[in-house]
């Protein structure tokens, strides 16, 4: 299935009009851990996220729309990845039902915060966006 994802993406490369045409075709992001199966389990169990094997049980997981923001900032290669839901109370309380840790939640102007900590000792931020969202790209 993996083979053929990609034979999709190099025929959508090569059926565009325009060699100069920039296509962005999704984002990767990586959580390091000092337990990466534990927390593959984590967003495999009970996040539910979909994912695939892409061999020795290395999992990546499909993500809801995203969405980036550049910040200013003093310095450059910083970076922050946070989850998005609908109802961080609601969040926080179906991860009592599976004993995962969450901080209280920080009211903030661009939402409600809370930090998960994730089975490996991470701590993984989740929000309930206050800002507008843009549309997802339909790219």
């Amino acid at each position: 299935m993996a083979g053929s994802y990609s034979w999709d993406l190099r025929e959508r490369a090569r059926a565009r009009p325009s060699s100069s045409e920039i296509v962005i075709i999704g984002a990767h992001s990586i959580i390091y851990s000092t337990n990466a199966e534990a927390d593959r389990a984590f967003l495999r169990d009970v996040l539910r996220l979909p994912n695939v094997d892409v061999g020795g049980g290395w999992l990546i997981f499909g993500l809801p729309p995203a969405e980036v923001a550049v910040h200013p900032s003093g310095e450059n290669d910083v970076h922050e990845f946070y989850l998005m839901c609908d109802d961080v109370e609601a969040l926080i309380t179906e991860m009592k039902k599976h004993n995962i840790a969450c901080s209280p939640v920080h009211k903030l102007d661009w939402g409600l915060l809370t930090q998960v900590t994730l089975p490996g000792g991470g701590k993984l931020g989740i929000y309930q966006p206050r800002h507008a969202r843009p549309p997802a790209s339909q790219i």
